[in-house]
Protein backbone atom coordinates (compact mmCIF):
# COMPACT_ATOMS: atom_id res chain seq x y z
CA UNK A 1 0.00 0.00 0.00
CA UNK A 2 1.43 3.41 -1.00
CA UNK A 3 1.78 6.35 1.41
CA UNK A 4 -1.10 8.23 -0.31
CA UNK A 5 -3.39 5.21 -0.03
CA UNK A 6 -2.69 4.95 3.69
CA UNK A 7 -4.02 8.48 4.20
CA UNK A 8 -7.21 7.90 2.24
CA UNK A 9 -10.22 7.22 4.48
CA UNK A 10 -11.45 3.63 4.42
CA UNK A 11 -15.10 2.62 4.29
CA UNK A 12 -16.12 -1.00 4.78
CA UNK A 13 -19.26 -2.18 3.04
CA UNK A 14 -20.74 -5.52 4.06
CA UNK A 15 -22.69 -7.39 1.39
CA UNK A 16 -24.84 -10.13 2.90
CA UNK A 17 -26.90 -12.72 1.02
CA UNK A 18 -29.84 -14.53 2.57
CA UNK A 19 -30.49 -17.34 2.06
CA UNK A 20 -27.18 -18.81 0.80
CA UNK A 21 -28.47 -19.89 -2.58
CA UNK A 22 -29.42 -17.63 -5.49
CA UNK A 23 -28.76 -14.35 -3.58
CA UNK A 24 -25.30 -15.62 -2.62
CA UNK A 25 -24.44 -16.23 -6.26
CA UNK A 26 -25.48 -12.69 -7.16
CA UNK A 27 -23.54 -11.32 -4.17
CA UNK A 28 -20.40 -13.26 -5.13
CA UNK A 29 -20.36 -11.71 -8.60
CA UNK A 30 -21.20 -8.25 -7.29
CA UNK A 31 -18.55 -8.31 -4.56
CA UNK A 32 -15.74 -8.71 -7.09
CA UNK A 33 -16.61 -5.41 -8.78
CA UNK A 34 -18.38 -3.38 -6.10
CA UNK A 35 -15.32 -1.50 -4.80
CA UNK A 36 -14.59 -0.18 -8.29
CA UNK A 37 -18.20 0.83 -8.82
CA UNK A 38 -18.29 2.65 -5.48
CA UNK A 39 -15.15 4.56 -6.44
CA UNK A 40 -16.72 5.49 -9.75
CA UNK A 41 -20.23 6.30 -8.52
CA UNK A 42 -19.75 7.57 -4.96
CA UNK A 43 -16.22 8.82 -4.19
CA UNK A 44 -12.87 7.97 -5.79
CA UNK A 45 -10.93 9.42 -2.82
CA UNK A 46 -12.11 6.66 -0.47
CA UNK A 47 -10.53 3.23 -0.01
CA UNK A 48 -13.57 1.01 -0.44
CA UNK A 49 -13.41 -2.40 1.19
CA UNK A 50 -16.19 -4.90 0.46
CA UNK A 51 -16.80 -7.78 2.84
CA UNK A 52 -18.97 -10.64 1.63
CA UNK A 53 -21.21 -12.45 4.09
CA UNK A 54 -23.86 -15.09 3.69
CA UNK A 55 -26.36 -17.03 5.70
CA UNK A 56 -29.54 -16.09 7.46
CA UNK A 57 -29.39 -12.59 8.90
CA UNK A 58 -33.07 -12.85 9.83
CA UNK A 59 -35.72 -15.58 10.00
CA UNK A 60 -36.80 -16.21 6.42
CA UNK A 61 -40.51 -15.92 6.86
CA UNK A 62 -41.49 -13.83 9.81
CA UNK A 63 -41.30 -10.21 10.81
CA UNK A 64 -40.96 -8.80 7.31
CA UNK A 65 -38.52 -6.03 6.49
CA UNK A 66 -38.03 -4.64 10.00
CA UNK A 67 -36.84 -7.96 11.41
CA UNK A 68 -34.44 -8.38 8.51
CA UNK A 69 -33.04 -4.85 8.94
CA UNK A 70 -32.65 -5.30 12.71
CA UNK A 71 -30.65 -8.49 12.31
CA UNK A 72 -28.63 -6.99 9.48
CA UNK A 73 -27.78 -4.02 11.73
CA UNK A 74 -26.60 -6.42 14.42
CA UNK A 75 -24.46 -8.22 11.86
CA UNK A 76 -23.00 -4.87 10.76
CA UNK A 77 -22.14 -3.94 14.34
CA UNK A 78 -20.60 -7.33 15.14
CA UNK A 79 -18.41 -7.29 12.01
CA UNK A 80 -17.55 -3.57 12.34
CA UNK A 81 -18.79 -2.61 8.91
CA UNK A 82 -19.60 1.03 8.12
CA UNK A 83 -22.72 0.10 6.16
CA UNK A 84 -24.34 -3.21 5.23
CA UNK A 85 -26.46 -4.22 2.26
CA UNK A 86 -28.54 -7.40 2.21
CA UNK A 87 -29.57 -9.23 -0.96
CA UNK A 88 -32.56 -11.51 -0.38
CA UNK A 89 -34.88 -13.63 -2.49
CA UNK A 90 -37.84 -12.91 -0.21
CA UNK A 91 -40.77 -11.36 -2.14
CA UNK A 92 -41.46 -8.41 0.17
CA UNK A 93 -44.38 -5.96 0.12
CA UNK A 94 -45.23 -2.58 1.60
CA UNK A 95 -48.48 -0.69 1.13
CA UNK A 96 -49.66 -3.75 -0.86
CA UNK A 97 -47.09 -3.22 -3.62
CA UNK A 98 -43.78 -5.06 -4.15
CA UNK A 99 -40.86 -3.62 -2.21
CA UNK A 100 -37.70 -3.36 -4.29
CA UNK A 101 -35.32 -1.89 -1.69
CA UNK A 102 -35.32 -0.34 1.76
CA UNK A 103 -32.78 1.91 3.50
CA UNK A 104 -32.48 2.65 7.21
CA UNK A 105 -30.11 5.47 8.10
CA UNK A 106 -30.32 4.91 11.88
CA UNK A 107 -29.26 1.29 11.37
CA UNK A 108 -26.85 2.16 8.53
CA UNK A 109 -28.20 -0.76 6.51
CA UNK A 110 -30.26 -1.40 3.36
CA UNK A 111 -31.80 -4.41 1.65
CA UNK A 112 -32.64 -5.35 -1.93
CA UNK A 113 -35.33 -7.88 -2.87
CA UNK A 114 -33.87 -9.59 -5.94
CA UNK A 115 -37.18 -11.01 -7.28
CA UNK A 116 -38.64 -7.50 -7.43
CA UNK A 117 -35.89 -6.57 -9.91
CA UNK A 118 -37.33 -8.97 -12.50
CA UNK A 119 -35.06 -10.78 -14.96
CA UNK A 120 -31.89 -8.56 -15.10
CA UNK A 121 -31.20 -8.96 -11.38
CA UNK A 122 -27.41 -8.71 -11.43
CA UNK A 123 -27.45 -5.76 -13.82
CA UNK A 124 -30.03 -3.93 -11.71
CA UNK A 125 -28.15 -4.73 -8.48
CA UNK A 126 -24.99 -3.24 -9.98
CA UNK A 127 -26.84 0.07 -10.20
CA UNK A 128 -28.96 -0.14 -7.06
CA UNK A 129 -26.32 -1.17 -4.49
CA UNK A 130 -23.88 1.77 -5.07
CA UNK A 131 -26.86 4.15 -5.01
CA UNK A 132 -28.08 2.67 -1.72
CA UNK A 133 -24.59 2.98 -0.19
CA UNK A 134 -24.41 6.60 -1.32
CA UNK A 135 -27.87 7.30 0.09
CA UNK A 136 -27.03 5.73 3.45
CA UNK A 137 -23.81 7.71 3.82
CA UNK A 138 -25.60 10.92 2.89
CA UNK A 139 -28.52 10.31 5.28
CA UNK A 140 -26.11 9.51 8.13
CA UNK A 141 -24.06 12.64 7.37
CA UNK A 142 -20.85 10.66 7.01
CA UNK A 143 -18.14 13.28 6.47
CA UNK A 144 -15.81 10.90 4.64
CA UNK A 145 -17.81 11.17 1.41
CA UNK A 146 -19.59 14.10 -0.24
CA UNK A 147 -23.42 14.14 -0.02
CA UNK A 148 -25.25 12.34 -2.79
CA UNK A 149 -26.09 14.81 -5.52
CA UNK A 150 -29.47 13.26 -6.25
CA UNK A 151 -32.85 12.97 -4.59
CA UNK A 152 -34.11 9.52 -3.51
CA UNK A 153 -36.87 9.61 -6.13
CA UNK A 154 -34.25 9.81 -8.91
CA UNK A 155 -33.36 6.16 -8.32
CA UNK A 156 -36.50 5.29 -10.30
CA UNK A 157 -34.80 6.60 -13.45
CA UNK A 158 -31.80 4.33 -12.92
CA UNK A 159 -33.50 1.14 -11.70
CA UNK A 160 -36.53 0.30 -13.91
CA UNK A 161 -38.15 -1.81 -11.18
CA UNK A 162 -38.47 1.23 -8.87
CA UNK A 163 -41.68 3.20 -9.39
CA UNK A 164 -41.69 5.59 -6.42
CA UNK A 165 -40.29 6.19 -2.95
CA UNK A 166 -42.23 5.93 0.32
CA UNK A 167 -41.31 6.47 3.96
CA UNK A 168 -39.72 9.18 6.08
CA UNK A 169 -37.13 10.97 3.95
CA UNK A 170 -35.95 13.18 6.83
CA UNK A 171 -35.26 10.14 9.00
CA UNK A 172 -33.59 8.22 6.19
CA UNK A 173 -36.15 5.40 6.40
CA UNK A 174 -36.94 5.00 2.71
CA UNK A 175 -38.73 2.29 0.78
CA UNK A 176 -38.29 1.96 -2.98
CA UNK A 177 -41.42 0.30 -4.33
CA UNK A 178 -42.58 -1.07 -7.68
CA UNK A 179 -45.82 -0.31 -9.49
CA UNK A 180 -48.89 -2.28 -8.47
CA UNK A 181 -49.51 -4.16 -11.73
CA UNK A 182 -46.24 -4.23 -13.68
CA UNK A 183 -44.33 -4.60 -10.42
CA UNK A 184 -46.26 -7.74 -9.49
CA UNK A 185 -45.62 -9.27 -12.91
CA UNK A 186 -41.93 -8.41 -12.65
CA UNK A 187 -41.87 -9.90 -9.13
CA UNK A 188 -43.29 -13.23 -10.32
CA UNK A 189 -40.84 -13.37 -13.21
CA UNK A 190 -38.02 -12.58 -10.80
CA UNK A 191 -39.18 -15.33 -8.43
CA UNK A 192 -39.05 -17.88 -11.24
CA UNK A 193 -35.55 -16.72 -12.17
CA UNK A 194 -34.42 -16.89 -8.54
CA UNK A 195 -35.88 -20.38 -8.31
CA UNK A 196 -33.65 -21.52 -11.21
CA UNK A 197 -36.08 -23.51 -13.40
CA UNK A 198 -33.11 -25.00 -15.25
CA UNK A 199 -32.18 -26.80 -12.04
CA UNK A 200 -35.73 -28.18 -11.82
CA UNK A 201 -35.53 -29.28 -15.46
CA UNK A 202 -32.26 -31.13 -14.96
CA UNK A 203 -33.59 -32.62 -11.75
CA UNK A 204 -36.49 -34.27 -13.59
CA UNK A 205 -34.30 -36.44 -15.80
CA UNK A 206 -35.94 -39.69 -14.68
CA UNK A 207 -39.34 -38.20 -15.48
CA UNK A 208 -38.18 -37.53 -19.05
CA UNK A 209 -36.73 -41.02 -19.39
CA UNK A 210 -39.99 -42.54 -18.16
CA UNK A 211 -41.98 -40.42 -20.58
CA UNK A 212 -39.74 -41.46 -23.49
CA UNK A 213 -40.27 -45.11 -22.57
CA UNK A 214 -44.04 -44.63 -22.53
CA UNK A 215 -43.93 -42.75 -25.82
CA UNK A 216 -41.84 -45.46 -27.49
CA UNK A 217 -44.34 -48.10 -26.45
CA UNK A 218 -47.31 -45.99 -27.59
CA UNK A 219 -45.76 -45.45 -31.02
CA UNK A 220 -46.00 -49.19 -31.70
CA UNK A 221 -49.77 -49.21 -31.15
CA UNK A 222 -51.88 -48.51 -34.23
CA UNK A 223 -54.79 -47.61 -31.96
CA UNK A 224 -52.86 -44.48 -30.94
CA UNK A 225 -52.37 -43.68 -34.63
CA UNK A 226 -56.10 -43.87 -35.22
CA UNK A 227 -56.90 -41.82 -32.11
CA UNK A 228 -54.54 -39.07 -33.21
CA UNK A 229 -56.14 -39.02 -36.63
CA UNK A 230 -59.68 -38.90 -35.22
CA UNK A 231 -59.11 -36.17 -32.64
CA UNK A 232 -59.12 -32.56 -33.77
CA UNK A 233 -56.56 -29.95 -32.82
CA UNK A 234 -58.71 -28.53 -30.02
CA UNK A 235 -59.11 -31.86 -28.24
CA UNK A 236 -55.44 -32.65 -28.68
CA UNK A 237 -54.60 -29.29 -27.09
CA UNK A 238 -56.96 -30.01 -24.19
CA UNK A 239 -55.34 -33.42 -23.64
CA UNK A 240 -51.90 -31.79 -23.65
CA UNK A 241 -52.90 -29.13 -21.11
CA UNK A 242 -54.60 -31.71 -18.89
CA UNK A 243 -51.53 -33.95 -19.04
CA UNK A 244 -49.14 -31.16 -18.10
CA UNK A 245 -51.48 -29.92 -15.36
CA UNK A 246 -51.75 -33.41 -13.93
CA UNK A 247 -47.98 -33.77 -14.01
CA UNK A 248 -47.39 -30.49 -12.14
CA UNK A 249 -50.08 -31.39 -9.59
CA UNK A 250 -48.56 -34.84 -9.11
CA UNK A 251 -45.09 -33.39 -8.52
CA UNK A 252 -46.45 -30.96 -5.93
CA UNK A 253 -48.51 -33.57 -4.08
CA UNK A 254 -46.07 -36.49 -4.30
CA UNK A 255 -43.11 -34.44 -3.08
CA UNK A 256 -45.00 -32.22 -0.61
CA UNK A 257 -44.08 -28.95 -2.31
CA UNK A 258 -47.19 -27.01 -1.24
CA UNK A 259 -46.46 -24.26 1.28
CA UNK A 260 -49.00 -24.00 4.10
CA UNK A 261 -49.54 -20.76 6.03
CA UNK A 262 -48.54 -20.95 9.69
CA UNK A 263 -47.17 -18.75 12.44
CA UNK A 264 -43.83 -18.41 10.66
CA UNK A 265 -45.22 -18.08 7.11
CA UNK A 266 -47.93 -15.46 6.55
CA UNK A 267 -50.73 -16.36 4.15
CA UNK A 268 -49.63 -13.79 1.55
CA UNK A 269 -46.07 -15.09 1.57
CA UNK A 270 -47.27 -18.69 1.32
CA UNK A 271 -49.38 -17.77 -1.71
CA UNK A 272 -46.39 -16.17 -3.40
CA UNK A 273 -44.19 -19.18 -2.61
CA UNK A 274 -46.79 -21.54 -4.07
CA UNK A 275 -47.26 -19.42 -7.17
CA UNK A 276 -43.49 -19.33 -7.68
CA UNK A 277 -43.35 -23.12 -7.31
CA UNK A 278 -46.20 -23.65 -9.79
CA UNK A 279 -44.66 -21.31 -12.37
CA UNK A 280 -41.23 -22.94 -12.00
CA UNK A 281 -42.61 -26.45 -12.41
CA UNK A 282 -44.85 -25.38 -15.29
CA UNK A 283 -41.89 -23.92 -17.15
CA UNK A 284 -39.71 -26.97 -16.45
CA UNK A 285 -42.40 -29.46 -17.50
CA UNK A 286 -43.27 -27.43 -20.61
CA UNK A 287 -39.63 -27.53 -21.74
CA UNK A 288 -39.55 -31.27 -20.94
CA UNK A 289 -42.67 -31.71 -23.06
CA UNK A 290 -41.05 -29.93 -26.01
CA UNK A 291 -37.98 -32.17 -25.73
CA UNK A 292 -40.23 -35.23 -25.54
CA UNK A 293 -42.27 -34.02 -28.53
CA UNK A 294 -39.16 -33.43 -30.66
CA UNK A 295 -37.76 -36.85 -29.77
CA UNK A 296 -41.08 -38.56 -30.48
CA UNK A 297 -41.32 -36.91 -33.90
CA UNK A 298 -37.82 -38.12 -34.75
CA UNK A 299 -38.41 -41.67 -33.53
CA UNK A 300 -41.81 -41.86 -35.23
CA UNK A 301 -40.39 -40.71 -38.56
CA UNK A 302 -37.57 -43.27 -38.33
CA UNK A 303 -39.63 -46.26 -37.18
CA UNK A 304 -43.01 -45.87 -38.85
CA UNK A 305 -42.88 -46.21 -42.60
CA UNK A 306 -45.23 -43.95 -44.54
CA UNK A 307 -46.85 -46.91 -46.30
CA UNK A 308 -47.66 -48.61 -42.97
CA UNK A 309 -49.20 -45.43 -41.58
CA UNK A 310 -51.23 -44.93 -44.81
CA UNK A 311 -52.51 -48.49 -44.59
CA UNK A 312 -53.69 -47.96 -41.01
CA UNK A 313 -55.25 -44.54 -41.61
CA UNK A 314 -56.56 -45.54 -45.07
CA UNK A 315 -55.53 -42.27 -46.68
CA UNK A 316 -52.39 -40.48 -47.94
CA UNK A 317 -50.23 -39.07 -45.15
CA UNK A 318 -47.62 -36.33 -44.91
CA UNK A 319 -45.30 -34.92 -42.23
CA UNK A 320 -48.15 -33.22 -40.36
CA UNK A 321 -49.53 -36.66 -39.54
CA UNK A 322 -46.27 -37.53 -37.81
CA UNK A 323 -46.55 -34.27 -35.84
CA UNK A 324 -50.10 -35.18 -34.80
CA UNK A 325 -48.99 -38.67 -33.81
CA UNK A 326 -46.14 -37.20 -31.73
CA UNK A 327 -48.57 -34.71 -30.16
CA UNK A 328 -50.99 -37.28 -28.76
CA UNK A 329 -48.21 -39.70 -27.86
CA UNK A 330 -46.28 -37.05 -25.93
CA UNK A 331 -49.43 -35.93 -24.08
CA UNK A 332 -50.25 -39.47 -23.00
CA UNK A 333 -46.63 -40.16 -22.10
CA UNK A 334 -46.62 -37.35 -19.55
CA UNK A 335 -48.78 -39.60 -17.38
CA UNK A 336 -46.01 -42.22 -17.50
CA UNK A 337 -43.56 -39.45 -16.71
CA UNK A 338 -45.56 -38.54 -13.63
CA UNK A 339 -45.15 -42.09 -12.38
CA UNK A 340 -41.45 -41.89 -13.14
CA UNK A 341 -41.19 -38.68 -11.13
CA UNK A 342 -41.85 -40.69 -8.01
CA UNK A 343 -38.41 -42.22 -8.54
CA UNK A 344 -36.66 -38.84 -8.55
CA UNK A 345 -34.22 -37.89 -5.83
CA UNK A 346 -36.24 -36.03 -3.21
CA UNK A 347 -33.68 -33.23 -2.94
CA UNK A 348 -33.70 -32.44 -6.67
CA UNK A 349 -37.48 -32.26 -6.86
CA UNK A 350 -37.89 -30.26 -3.67
CA UNK A 351 -35.47 -27.69 -5.08
CA UNK A 352 -38.34 -26.55 -7.33
CA UNK A 353 -40.32 -25.39 -4.27
CA UNK A 354 -39.77 -21.66 -3.81
CA UNK A 355 -39.86 -21.89 -0.03
CA UNK A 356 -37.23 -24.63 0.07
CA UNK A 357 -33.51 -23.97 0.27
CA UNK A 358 -30.63 -26.43 0.65
CA UNK A 359 -28.49 -26.47 3.74
CA UNK A 360 -25.87 -23.69 3.81
CA UNK A 361 -23.05 -26.21 3.96
CA UNK A 362 -24.14 -27.71 0.64
CA UNK A 363 -23.90 -24.34 -1.05
CA UNK A 364 -20.51 -23.66 0.46
CA UNK A 365 -19.19 -27.03 -0.75
CA UNK A 366 -20.48 -26.23 -4.25
CA UNK A 367 -18.61 -22.92 -4.32
CA UNK A 368 -15.40 -24.36 -2.92
CA UNK A 369 -15.54 -27.20 -5.43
Amino acid sequence: MTHSEQHRPELVVGLVATPPDHPARVAARLTAELAGRLSERVDADVRWTVREGWGEVAPRRDGGVEALLDDLAQRRTDDRWDVAICLTDLPLHTERVPLVAQTSARRRVAMVSLPALGLPQLRAARVAVPDLVSRLLTDTSDQRVPPAGWAPAEMASRVPAVHRVVGEADAGELGYVASRLVGRVRLLIGMVKANRPGRALLGLSKLLVGAFGTAAFALTTDTIWQMGDALGGLRLAVIMVLGLTALVAWLIVAHDLWEKPDRGTPAELARLFNLGTILTLTLATAVSYLVLFAGTVLVGALLIDTSVLEQTLQRPVDFTDYLTLAWITSSLATVGGAIGSGLENEETVRAAAYGYHPEPGGWRDERDG
